[in-house]
């Protein structure tokens, strides 16, 4: 075996020399034979002059061939043992050209450097090394997508709450998410479009959960991942943009809605009188820690006073703003404006007493003269039994929005600047609004 001491060109790839540069290592191709080389290579030139040469050529004389019987013929011959017989090499790759065929065709078929089937292998070898990465590429990404899918489930997000009505009520009052969503389509408006920690959604989710759960500020800052300012920001915002929005609500209705809304229990009872349902509860104050804020906030009790008027049929009409604990119902009622809406004959309707003292049970007041006059006991004895109608009807504002039932910040009590009322008339007025947008409680 002949082998030159030198690289061969690099177009030569069937050269014993010639040494490759790609698909090191990943392909099992045998040596190329010298004397393999050497016959391509003169047949490649005997190729290109018998292309050359005319075609039509001069006339041979006669000749007479005589077979010598002393020279033996040359398939006696034994074959050389170094080169390799023509037979065991594919006629394809070595065998002499196809005189009949074109020689287009056949010098084609002669510059073929290797057989099909090795770069075939290496196509195949390349595309299954192809299959396994895009096979790997594909099982991150979707493990990438599931993680995420994961991760936005546990995040106070919009898929956190998803269409689960339950965890909806649950954390919000609101009774589907369809309701959720159109809440914040109306605030969208009034909400900062600033960059900002939390989407739209968020801020609204954490405002309703604050007044739904009364939530610590620490604790819902843990949730949401920022800090405890940043809550109180939000928190002040965003109730403020309900406030504006939401507070037409809660509205007085027209007279002959009011009757036609009224209950057949009420209308046995009161005739054409309208009737309307008082719920006054009380809302705890934290104690001031300075001077500035005690004159600001200063009560006899460190309570504010609340009353709301309700429809015999459920919906809260009527919210007054914040009274000192030591005011009296009664004194509530005649100085809240709720018998401006009422008419001399009407009746108002109260689970307890208009006094501090011990007198519980149903009471009824007729209006006179912007005046409430308590009914005798005999004629109270005959509504006692419209007592049932009242207690499903007060107290649903706290009972589903907590935070009116817990000891409130003393900063809700300082007055809101440049408005003639308190940030906790802000909140009890949203609560308000937002209560009648759940189904009511009373039965049609």
């Amino acid at each position: 075996m002949q082998i030159w001491c030198k690289p061969a060109y690099e177009m030569l790839e069937c050269h014993p020399d010639w040494a490759p540069s790609l698909h090191l290592g990943h392909t099992e191709v045998k040596a190329a034979h010298p004397e393999r080389f050497s016959r391509r290579t003169k047949r490649q030139q005997g190729l290109k002059q018998n292309t050359a040469a005319p075609v039509t050529s001069p006339a041979l004389p006669d000749l007479k061939l005589e077979i010598d019987e002393d020279v033996p013929l040359v398939k006696d011959e034994p074959p050389d043992e170094d080169v390799p017989l023509v037979k065991d090499e594919p006629p394809d790759e070595d065998g002499p050209p196809d005189e009949d065929g074109p020689p287009d065709e056949v010098s084609q078929r002669l510059q073929m450097d290797e057989p099909a089937p090795k770069y075939d292998l290496v196509e195949q070898q390349e595309c299954s090394f192809c299959n396994c990465r895009r096979a790997e590429i594909n099982r991150l990404l979707e493990e990438n997508r599931l993680l995420k899918e994961e991760l936005s489930q546990k995040t106070m997000s919009e898929n956190f709450l998803g269409d689960d009505d339950k965890k909806v009520k649950y954390y919000t009052g609101l009774p589907c998410f369809a309701f959720l969503m159109g809440v914040l389509a109306q605030l969208l408006p009034c909400l900062p479009q600033t960059r900002r920690k939390l989407s739209p959604f968020q801020m609204l989710f954490l405002t309703l959960m604050r007044l739904r759960l009364n939530l610590p500020i620490q604790h819902i800052a843990h949730l949401f991942c920022i800090d405890q300012k940043t809550v109180s920001t939000v928190f002040r915002v965003t109730l403020g943009a309900m406030f504006t929005h939401l507070s037409p609500l809660v509205h007085w209705p027209e007279r002959h809605c009011l009757k036609g809304s009224m209950l057949q229990q009420f209308v046995e009872a009161f005739g054409n009188h309208v009737a309307v349902i008082v719920d006054c509860f009380e809302i705890n104050a934290e104690r001031a820690s300075n001077q500035k804020a005690i004159a600001q906030t200063s009560s006899q009790k460190h309570t504010l006073k609340y009353l709301i008027g309700i429809t015999p049929r459920g919906a809260i009409a009527f919210v007054s703003k914040g009274w000192g604990g030591g005011v009296s119902v009664k004194d509530v009622i005649e100085c809240s404006g709720l018998l401006d809406k009422l008419l001399p004959g009407d009746l108002v309707l109260v689970d307890r007493g208009f006094d501090t003292g011990d007198n519980v049970g149903l009471m009824c007041a007729e209006v006179k003269k912007q005046k409430l006059v308590p009914k005798d006991e005999e004629e109270t004895r005959k509504i006692a039994h419209l007592r049932v109608h009242l207690k499903r009807v007060i107290g649903c504002v706290r009972t589903k929005y907590t935070m009116l039932s817990e000891a409130v910040p003393v900063s809700m009590r300082a007055p809101c600047e440049d408005e003639d009322m308190t940030f906790l008339d802000k909140v009890v007025t949203v609560c308000c609004a937002l209560t009648n947008m759940c189904p009511s409680v009373m039965k049609l």
